[in-house]
């Protein structure tokens, strides 16, 4: 079995921050037995970031996409995987309900940018499938 990295974030290719997470990750993948044969990293920019993962799924068994998950305009992993592979996004509705409860309990207002950053258990999945993302 194969697997690819995709990491995202254009921090990443102006030397910023250092890529950990793709270091972490082949490590781990490598231990269950899964061969990375390919590590990608693409800037914040839509287009590209489809034409990478199409790639992907062309090539590799497994991708793992890391970064560009935050609340900000310029993040859009989920999004962008999701169209590539021919999907939507499905709310998960308990998950946003715990969300709701959790900034009641905390007495702070939850914004739009709440509900688009992955915040703890509130997740979106392809529209045709129960794996997470």
């Amino acid at each position: 079995m194969t697997a690819e990295i995709i990491c995202v974030g254009t921090e990443i290719l102006l030397g910023n921050i250092v890529n950990t997470n793709a270091a972490y990750l082949s490590e781990r993948l490598a231990s269950l037995g899964i061969s990375v044969f390919f590590e990608t990293t693409v800037g914040d920019n839509p287009e590209r970031l489809e034409n990478v993962i199409r790639q992907g799924l062309e090539r590799s068994d497994i991708l793992i996409l890391s970064g560009g998950l935050g609340p900000t305009k310029d993040d859009l992993t989920k999004e962008i995987a999701t169209k590539a592979c021919g999907q939507g996004l499905v709310e998960d509705e308990e998950a946003l309900r715990r969300l709701k409860e959790y900034f009641a309990r905390s007495h702070r207002n939850m914004t739009e940018n709440n509900l688009k950053h992955d915040f703890g258990n509130y997740q979106f999945y392809p529209a045709q499938s129960k794996a997470k993302i």
